[in-house]
């Protein structure tokens, strides 16, 4: 029996060395790690200047700046997340707001009236300050530190929240093995972003987003947030006509061409609006020529038509972005403008700014803001051109201008145009509505004015090359007839199309006439717009049947 002793013991001490083990296994199994998260890799902050920016219970990409104890974010930043109504001047380093009467400055890097720095620049980046964001937009904010973070309310919609009943952790993941991110103490209040079978994902009040166990909450419920209205957003009135307006476009190319008036009006009917081509950029600096005659206004005004005088930037040799991206020279440009305008008597400014480049949008669009403030106070009408919509010129910010200017117009033409290398209609039906759907989802369709054309291509294929001409209703009809061609109803279009073998040359044309023009009508009336416009003035010589058209929608 000695013997066989310390067998037994031997077997005993391996069986509770096993057992230890075993339990040991298992307590790390099951047993809360106590490991916490390194927060600067969890939040992406690299540096002790970096601001976390968790938004709406979301943490951005986008990252914020500290300074002297205040938050700043990139200007991007804040268009993209709370206000895209602010301006930056790189140029002459100003932050710009502007309201429907007033251009609200702050210089880059100087303490303003508010005792802090509004904005700076550093790199060719704006920073903001989000307490001076906040003066314009309504939003809740709060900041935090170790690690730095602001925590952002946007959205005020109902959402789940719970208390919190006993001390606990807040985790990475949804486990007792993940890191901790931060403790949570009972009473605390969190919002359940996801509810899961025994863990919860939770947003803290201070801007941490993890998971806890289901057991450690409580009083589970559903609260709606009160919105922000410390800022009252100043409404934007408009200087807008209790008709449809009918405008007409007269390219008018020098002072004498104004002499021109009474010969593009014979036959004209239901016309209430001719803007004449007068302002021209002429250089970098804010200068333009213009053309106008007070004697054509006053001659327009006896013939029951309001003017509204066009600006463009094509007549000349300009940088548009060298112009506009300066806010002196925006406000040398808009104080020549309107002086011009008031002293010639005209009715309003009709800006028609082509190929602006995407880089130039926003200065393009504070341009229209400014602008119109000035128009605003003067009881002049602002109206502006666009493109048809599409995604390449989204720069020119529909929404905005349909906030500011009075009118937007479509120039609903040009789907083919001079260097299209492909023969096609100018205007089809197709691309004329889709122009239309596109603007309203923007701007209300009672500012909405449609644009038509007046004018044909005619389009020659030979050799293989493509080439064109733009040419007036009676032009085309008797381009037609000399060749003999015959005309067909073009139903994919709704034109009247024709086509002709000539040697070597092939001539195709899509014929804007009465019945085409009454197509888009009806598109318009569908659509219940502010307005109808075309260009130009002349091409529609001998034909009065289409201001019969367009007069059934003025008049319908």
């Amino acid at each position: 029996m000695k013997k066989k002793l310390p067998v037994i013991i031997a077997v005993v001490l391996i069986i509770v060395i096993i057992a230890i083990t075993m339990g040991v296994k298992v307590l790390e199994r099951f047993s809360y790690s106590k490991e916490r998260m390194d927060l600067g890799s969890y939040y992406g902050i690299e540096s002790g200047e970096d601001v976390a920016l968790v938004l709406n219970n979301e943490i951005k990409e986008e990252k914020g700046r500290l300074s002297e104890g205040r938050c700043y974010l990139p200007l991007d930043t804040v268009h993209a997340y709370l206000n895209d109504r602010f301006y930056a001047d790189y140029n002459e380093n100003l932050l710009l707001y502007t309201t429907p009467d007033e251009i609200i400055r702050a210089e880059g890097g100087s303490a303003g009236e508010e005792g802090y720095v509004p904005a700076f620049m550093d790199n060719g980046v704006m920073y903001v300050a989000l307490d001076y964001v906040k003066k314009y937009t309504n939003f809740s904010f709060e900041l935090f530190q170790d690690p730095n973070r602001a925590v952002l309310t946007t959205s005020w919609g109902e959402h789940q929240a719970a208390d919190i009943k006993k001390d606990t952790a807040v985790r990475y993941q949804g486990g007792v093995k993940s890191d901790i991110l931060t403790d949570v103490k009972a009473g605390d209040k969190v919002v359940i972003l996801e509810e899961m079978e025994n863990w919860s994902k939770v947003a803290t009040s201070d801007g941490f987003l993890g998971y806890v166990e289901n057991k450690r909450l409580e009083n589970l419920r559903s609260e709606t947030l009160i919105p922000v209205t410390d800022y009252q957003e100043p409404e934007y009135t408009s200087i807008r006509r209790d008709h449809k307006i009918c405008l007409g476009w007269h390219q008018v190319t020098s002072e004498a061409a104004n002499s021109t008036l009474s010969t593009v009006l014979d036959g004209v009917s239901g016309m209430n609006v001719i803007s004449p081509t007068w302002f021209f950029l002429s250089d970098n600096e804010g200068n333009f020529v213009s053309i106008g005659s007070k004697d054509y206004v006053e001659q327009a005004h006896s013939r029951g038509l309001e003017v509204w005088a066009l600006l463009d930037n094509f007549t000349y040799d300009v940088n548009t972005k060298e112009i506009l991206s300066y806010t002196s020279k925006r406000a040398k440009l808009i104080s020549g403008l309107v002086n011009e305008a008031l002293a010639l008597g005209v009715d309003g400014i009709n800006v028609d700014l082509e190929q602006v480049s995407t880089e130039a949008g926003e200065d393009y669009v504070e341009f229209l803001r400014e602008l119109s403030i000035s128009c605003r106070a003067n009881n002049l009408v602002l109206s502006v051109d666009n493109y048809v919509p599409k995604n390449y010129n989204a720069h020119y910010n529909w929404k905005e201008q349909g906030i500011v200017a009075d009118y937007v117009i479509i120039m609903g033409y040009d789907e083919h145009y001079g260097g299209s290398q492909e023969p096609g209609s100018v205007a089809s039906i197709g691309f004329v509505e889709e122009g239309i759907s596109t603007m309203v989802q923007s701007v209300p369709a009672e500012k909405v004015i449609n644009a038509v054309p007046f004018y044909t291509r005619i389009w020659e294929t030979k050799g293989g090359q493509v080439q064109s001409q733009a040419v007036g209703i009676s032009a085309v009809q008797k381009f037609v007839s000399d060749k003999g061609a015959e005309t067909i109803w073009d139903e994919e279009a709704c034109q009247n199309y024709a086509e002709v073998q000539d040697g070597d040359s092939f001539y195709q044309v899509w014929m804007e006439d009465a019945q085409s023009l009454e197509v888009k009508i009806n598109i318009m009336k569908n659509y219940n717009l502010g307005g109808v416009a075309a260009w130009k003035l002349g091409y529609e010589k001998g034909h009065p049947e289409v201001w019969d058209v367009l007069t059934s929608f003025v008049n319908g």
